[in-house]
């Protein structure tokens, strides 16, 4: 993948991420405040809906991946986790990682998701997109940018 980021650039990379995994969505999230915004998005069909644009951060799953250090449910309207949240019947299928600094502080994330149930994402897949979000925190400008979180306490990046 880190070839595929010094030749083609993130849009390159996401679309290597989103061929490995059946969810439609694969998508970078920068933390603004108390927003998250967009940055990449790639989505198998090649629309790109408005709502995934900007999101407030309460309102979505990203929240949770941040706080807990990842997140992962393959069907949301069954997970109890999730009751009474606003995605939990539009977005059914999310696994998602922070993009951190090497002191901890939560720049984005790098998720994979999807509007529809999709098969479990294996662990090994999972884990890979942890040592993704590392890799591209380096190239999309998230470094120092959008102001950023503490990891919350005794969470320890990965």
């Amino acid at each position: 993948m880190a070839s595929l980021l010094r030749t083609g650039g993130m849009p390159h990379a996401l679309n290597y991420l989103n061929g490995r995994v059946p969810h439609r969505f694969t998508a970078l999230y920068r933390l603004e405040g108390d927003r998250l915004r967009n940055v990449f998005l790639q989505d198998k069909t090649g629309i790109r809906p408005l709502f995934l644009q900007n999101l407030p951060l309460d309102g979505s799953y990203c929240r949770l991946a941040m706080r807990d250090g990842s997140f992962r449910t393959d069907d949301a309207s069954h997970d109890r986790r999730l009751a009474g949240h606003p995605l939990q019947d539009v977005v059914l299928c999310y696994h998602s990682v922070p993009i951190q600094t090497d002191d901890g502080r939560i720049l984005g994330t790098v998720s994979h998701f999807d509007v529809e149930r999709c098969t479990a994402l294996s662990n090994q897949e999972f884990e890979f997109l942890h040592v993704a979000a590392r890799m591209l925190r380096d190239h999309v400008g998230l470094s120092g940018a959008g102001g950023g979180r503490q990891s919350p306490p005794g969470h320890h990046p990965h």
